[in-house]
């Protein structure tokens, strides 16, 4: 796939949108799915590095990839000038549940903490395709940290919380106000800590609630048996074909 944009988001991350370089037209991709990204012209990265679906752009045929530079593998992805090839397999893994307008889901939220805002864009699209209008509460340390802001609220109402107080609500994004409301359905991406807490608290209210999973993966594909976590009924599962999205209630949590 050829890199068409590189958009700079602060310190650590960037923003790709690449399309296919033989013109042909992006396959379905649902929300909550991942891509297997190689990294192939950098000395000291040999795997592949899984990334969420931002969004995809059918109109532009665009797929947009949100990266966090956390290591040299990611730090060389988010480098990639304007032009340049990347290998890409796609796509990965299973993705949200995208209720249908009219039935008994009505009111959702989406709740994200650092680079794990990433899939929520496009299932709020998606949501909101499918009649459904999304409410985005979104967590970072400072305001200066808070991704593609514009982005999510050209979407839906977005609720803030910041640990130092710079926006929104100071604190975590567990203690921010807009969980004294009800939902039908709450979707969470983000530090482990964090999903445990939100689907504690949606455990709480008896509402549904699904995840996604950030564990390390190598392959993508069921294979090397790296991202494997145990349910809730004590098997293994592979996090890259099993998930990344999971119900809430089928995790030991």
């Amino acid at each position: 796939m050829t890199v068409v944009e590189n958009c700079v988001l602060g310190d650590l991350y960037s923003l790709l949108k690449i399309v296919p370089a033989d013109g042909v037209a992006l396959p379905e991709i649902l929300p909550g799915q991942f891509v297997q990204v190689e990294v192939s012209d950098s000395k000291s990265t040999y795997l592949r590095r899984p990334i969420s679906v931002n969004f995809v752009d059918y109109d532009k045929n665009q797929l947009w990839l949100l990266i966090r530079k956390a290591g040299d593998g990611t730090r060389h992805l988010a480098a990639q000038p304007v032009g340049s090839t990347v290998n890409v397999i796609l796509p990965l893994g299973k993705g949200f549940t995208v209720p249908q307008s009219g039935g008994a889901v009505e009111k959702v939220l989406l709740v994200g903490g650092g680079v794990g805002v990433a899939p929520l864009l496009y299932l709020g699209r998606k949501l909101s395709d499918a009649g459904i209008e999304p409410e985005f509460l979104l967590g970072a340390r400072s305001a200066s940290d808070l991704l593609m802001l514009s982005s999510f609220k050209a979407i839906g109402k977005v609720y803030i919380s910041t640990e130092d107080g710079s926006e929104g609500e100071k604190g975590l994004v567990t203690t921010n106000s807009v969980f004294d409301r009800s939902f039908d359905l709450i979707y969470c991406c983000g530090p482990m800590p964090m999903m445990k807490a939100v689907a504690s608290i949606a455990k709480a209210k008896s509402t549904d609630c699904e995840v996604s999973l950030e564990n390390r993966m190598t392959c993508g594909l069921g294979a090397c048996l790296c991202c494997v976590e145990k349910n809730s009924e004590g098997h293994n599962v592979c996090v890259c074909t099993d998930g990344p999205v999971f119900k809430s209630s089928e995790l030991p949590w």
